[in-house]
């Protein structure tokens, strides 16, 4: 999807990115704290098209990778 594709659509869900982006990290914390998910169903339910994307993004928001969140938890 192009940049300008992206920005009309969040335009008309009248969204922003942050927002989205802010949920996605929301709803991770939640999922991760679900013991009968992976993190591989967690990467899939978030909507990231790898595992190690998902990890990378985590590890952006918290300081940790997911394993690291589940075992802290």
């Amino acid at each position: 999807m192009s940049t300008r594709t992206l920005q009309r659509r969040l335009k008309e869900e009248r969204t922003t990115l942050n927002e989205v982006v802010g949920i996605r990290r929301d709803l991770s914390t939640r999922y991760l704290r679900q013991p009968d998910l992976t993190i591989s169903d967690v990467a899939y339910l978030l909507g990231f098209a790898e595992p190690s994307t998902f990890h990378r993004a985590f590890r952006k928001w918290s300081g940790l990778t997911p394993g690291e969140f589940r075992k802290s938890r």
